[in-house]
């Protein structure tokens, strides 16, 4: 069987050092691990450091070049690991930075590298900098975060919304000023109009890079810089309003966000970010940009040429709405335009938004052709633990929710939860799937025992074999990870581009919808290479017909026209 096969050549090649590849994130495959619920070692019902080290033999069969491990830094958990108390050292449920070493040096053995989650806009209201931050207005860091006065009347200083409900505003009796949150009360925003806490962040880059991490995610990248005047945000006009970042019920959705983020001064800061990894020899970041209005263009700024960060990604196909063959042409086609010396990556799923299974309301042909072309469009990829294996959101009551998202919204958005209970590893409902002997610290969806890992290895055609065969494919032909494209178009239902790189000419066309569709196969000599997904196997003649959620990939034999 295809999956035996590639565990068995995991576990025998192991090897022994990993290339110093400066350009190795160039349309990389990173696998994202939410650490809560990936792999209990313990027994306390929450994942940790120890359990990703005894899964990383299945990470590695599934092809992927890097994973991306969310927030496991010492942390109230009030936001699960996005409030920070310590930026140096390890959350005791998820470990000891013994077991995060051991987790770099295993990795690094399965030709994997190791991305970690960088919350750099706010921290704890625990940490140690806010605590002496809070205590008055002349201590060595009363500058750090973004601290006002009241209005006259006592109110806000301005009109600025928290992504999490209400005013990004709380007051302090300490000083008797208010300090800015965008996110939850205990997450304070830092003031990086200060050098000293720029220079702060960039020591804790280091700490991270000493250790022998190959990269960052930068959680909420534009949200760094806050205006220096405080100004008040403009209405945003209903029909401009999208849930892009926020669900639609938030009110966080009735302004245009120009004043709280995305300043000009963040570029500077990410000069200076970009300077620091650029002192170790294939260091790498990626950014979430989160912004419902301009996420691409963003995105074009913060990775051009070389001179900030190497690859962003904005919600387009994060989106509630599915993804069609007529927005692909479209979002790529601004892509194009604002990021042509910059390096898009691209998910479907995350910790943040209901499982694409769910969103789109998928079947299981739709799902599989959707994560071929996510392996064949330009750009990185992200995958989220548990997409390998077709799990749908999970259905968490409210008595069992543990996102204050979702408390505070309730029942008209049910937060983050659902996309975020533990992986299920073998199918034992008494065993909690594999995951932990104790009781896990979100309630297994029990629709997800029959998708274990377990099961998913016993068929050959499984959803979690049709993703290493999809991995496969992008990483045996580099033209689909570092190859220029033409213009995405489309034909009704059928999205279609070919790609480029050195002599390679491939042939893509995606038909995502239910009914057959006809497509034009472009002049010259092709042979099929995507037998292993189910790609059609077509004729000589220029007409081709695509079944229903089937694709066609095809490269060009005749090396006269390259």
């Amino acid at each position: 069987m295809v999956a035996n096969a590639m565990n068995e050549k995991v576990q025998t090649g192991v090897k022994k050092t990993l290339a110093a590849d400066k350009d190795w994130w160039r349309g990389a495959v990173i696998y994202q691990i939410y650490p809560r619920s990936f792999q209990d070692s313990n027994g306390d019902g929450i994942g940790d450091i120890a359990g990703i080290v005894h899964r990383l033999p299945y990470i590695a069969s599934l092809g992927v070049d890097a994973i991306w491990v969310s927030p496991f830094f010492t942390s109230p958990m009030k936001d699960f690991g996005y409030d920070i108390s310590n930026y140096r050292d390890i959350d005791p449920m998820f470990g000891t930075l013994d077991d995060f070493d051991l987790m770099i040096e295993t990795a690094h053995k399965f030709g994997i590298r190791v991305m970690i989650d960088l919350v750099l806009s706010h921290t704890s209201d625990q940490h140690p900098w806010f605590q002496e931050s809070k205590l008055d207005r002349t201590n060595p860091k009363a500058d750090w975060y973004v601290w006002a006065e009241a209005k006259p009347d006592g109110t806000p200083p301005n009109n600025w919304l928290s992504i999490f409900g209400g005013s990004a505003w709380q007051w302090s009796v300490h000083r008797e000023q208010y300090y800015l949150h965008n996110f939850l009360t205990c997450q304070p925003d830092l003031n990086f109009h200060n050098m000293d806490v720029q220079d702060a962040l960039l020591d804790v880059t280091r700490f991270w890079l000493d250790r022998g991490v190959d990269g960052c995610r930068l959680d909420t990248i534009n949200f760094y810089i806050a205006d220096k005047e405080l100004r008040d945000n403009p209405a945003l006009p209903p029909e401009k309003r999208n849930s892009k970042i926020a669900p639609s019920v938030n009110v966080y959705n009735h302004q245009e966000h120009l004043y709280s983020k995305n300043q000009p001064e963040n570029l500077e800061f990410l000069h200076r970010f970009r300077k620091v990894l650029d002192e170790y020899p294939a260091a790498a970041a990626v950014g979430e940009v989160g912004d419902a209005q301009y996420g691409l263009d963003i995105l074009g700024q913060y990775t051009e040429k070389d001179k900030y960060v190497h690859m962003c990604y904005a919600f387009e196909l994060l989106a509630k709405d599915k993804v069609t063959a007529s927005d692909l042409p479209e979002i790529f086609a601004k892509v194009d335009e604002v990021a042509k010396d910059g390096w898009a990556c691209w998910a479907y799923s995350n910790h943040d938004v209901a499982r694409h299974k769910t969103r789109w309301d998928m079947t299981d042909d739709e799902y599989r052709l959707y994560s071929i072309l996510l392996m064949c469009l330009p750009g990185s990829a992200c995958l989220y633990q548990g997409e390998e294996l077709g799990l749908e959101e999970a259905d968490v009551a409210f008595e069992d929710l543990q996102d204050p998202y979702g408390i505070e919204f309730w029942p008209a958005y049910k937060g983050r939860d659902g996309c975020r209970t533990p992986i299920v590893w073998e199918d034992s409902f008494n065993a909690n799937g594999g995951f932990s002997v104790g009781q896990p610290w979100l309630p297994i969806d029990p629709s997800h025992f029959a998708k274990s890992v377990a099961e998913e290895e016993k068929r050959e055609n499984s959803m979690l074999n049709h993703y290493r065969r999809a991995i496969a494919l992008r990483r045996d032909y580099p033209v689909l990870r570092k190859g220029r494209h033409d213009p995405l178009k489309n034909k009704g239902n059928v999205v279609y581009f070919t790609r480029e790189h050195e002599g390679q000419k491939l042939f893509c066309a995606f038909n995502l919808s239910a009914a057959p569709a006809e497509f034009d196969m472009p002049e010259g000599k092709w042979k099929n290479i995507g037998e292993q997904v189910g790609s059609l196997a077509f004729t000589g003649q220029p007409k081709q017909t695509l079944g229903p959620w089937q694709s066609c990939l095809a490269l060009e034999t005749d090396t006269k026209r390259n």
